[in-house]
């Protein structure tokens, strides 16, 4: 599951145990992430696919799908093993235009190499393997059980749970399955690169394709429109249902340990899994069916250039990249089933962050030292005669905001003591 709670004030992630203010913020967030990041997402892996099969050797479809398959993982190894050095040359601290370029190609290019992976492993699976229910189903429960047993099933959650916004700071990161250090030790780095793409990367295309597959042959087979809006319904009910659910997973999460932590996220992950492929369906299907059906070259630039264009120009282009392995319930209590879906709340915290950064400024630089870990790094401060300093952002802003001379005066004076 690509994206983090990391940075992101434990109000706006835990929104049901602070204010009506940001439980608006969530349902935002989520509406934003379920119908305009979902769609887009699915419209740029609809295009992008189908163009791949329209000219990687159209006329012969096993060379199309060896050679999807072989740019998709070397792709994929090159920008694991190499992430490193282009975040060295593409520095937005350095050169700010160079970066959003590169940035920005990296993304056209990236996501060009995932849509390669999954076509050439997907379509090499439809041809060489029976597409039998009871087949298909044990394939696909074993392929899930053991991404579960090695705790890498929230690999396979997808758009609309997960929002990747374009941060500078973590741009092109790839996490990988044994977080191994490419300076220190570079040859299990590299084997930790392949792991994660050879065995993560084909467990979790095995598990997409047979519930796809299922799909196809249990929802209205006959009716193309038909499945397509069935899917779009039961994707987004699944979808509504999950995001409800989240208070109450994390109350349950925080409270549980070990295995039958681990085990709870699972599940749950595995429900919203669902809601997702049924949305993916759904959309790329009515795509299809509906979306110039009688020039299909052009749906397909269309789907892919206007989705991706859109997506670069809301800051989540990186939403579209499948790249990076994560280990489930890694995150403390029940922040492990906290959906990554943060864009307008982030917003806010920027906005509010600078705000205040400005106020501590114009108080001076004596005065600005004196708060800024309590304000910014949100460090708790060591302070005698045991006076509690809360940590939460909101409630410390305003009563600096009250009397803000007065407040900065008080702690100065008990930080000298």
């Amino acid at each position: 599951m690509r994206g983090s709670i990391v940075g992101i004030e434990d109000g706006l992630s835990n929104p049901s145990s602070g204010s009506w203010y940001g439980i608006l913020l969530e349902l935002i967030d989520n509406l934003y992430a379920a119908f305009i990041v979902g769609p887009l997402v699915v419209c740029y892996w609809r295009g992008t696919w189908n163009l791949m099969a329209d000219y990687i050797y159209p006329s012969d479809h096993p060379t199309s799908l060896m050679t999807s398959l072989a740019v998709g993982v070397v792709g994929h190894l090159l920008f694991n093993i190499f992430q490193s050095t282009i975040q060295r040359y593409l520095n937005a601290d350095k050169h700010r235009l160079l970066f959003y370029i590169g940035s920005r190609l990296y993304t056209e290019v990236y996501g060009t190499i995932c849509v390669n992976t999954w076509r050439g492993g997907w379509e090499m699976i439809n041809l060489y393997t029976t597409r039998d229910v009871l087949y298909v189903t044990l394939i696909t429960l074993s392929c899930a059980v053991l991404l579960a047993m090695i705790k890498g099933l929230r690999n396979v959650t997808a758009s609309p749970f997960v929002v990747v916004n374009d941060a500078r700071q973590e741009y092109f990161d790839v996490p990988t399955y044994f977080r191994r250090s490419g300076t220190k030790e570079p040859g299990l780095y590299v084997l930790d690169c392949m792991f994660s793409v050879l065995v993560i990367g084909s467990l979790v295309v095995f598990v997409w394709r047979g519930l796809w597959v299922l799909l196809d042959q249990s929802l209205f087979p006959e009716d193309s429109a038909l499945t397509a809006w069935a899917s779009v319904l039961i994707g987004y009910g699944v979808t509504g249902v999950t995001f409800s659910l989240q208070p109450l997973m994390r109350w349950t999460c925080d409270r549980l340990t070990g295995i039958w932590r681990v085990i709870v996220a699972d599940l749950f992950l595995f429900f919203s899994f669902i809601g997702t492929i049924n949305v993916w369906r759904g959309v790329w299907q009515l795509l299809d069916h509906y979306f110039l059906p009688d020039n299909r070259i052009l749906s397909d630039w269309i789907t892919h250039g206007v989705s991706l264009l859109l997506l670069i120009l809301l800051n989540c282009s990186n939403s579209v990249l499948v790249r990076g392995v994560y280990i489930d319930a890694e995150e403390p209590a029940g922040q492990c089933v906290v959906f990554p879906v943060y864009y307008i709340r982030l917003f806010f915290q920027k906005e509010r962050n600078k705000k205040q950064k400005r106020l501590m400024e114009s108080l001076g630089k004596a005065e600005y030292n004196n708060v800024t870990s309590v304000l910014l790094d949100k460090k708790p401060i060591k302070i005698e005669q045991n006076h509690q300093i809360t940590r939460n952002l909101d409630s410390v802003s305003l009563t600096i905001i009250d009397n803000p001379k007065d407040n900065i005066d008080h702690n100065t004076h008990e930080n000298r003591q």
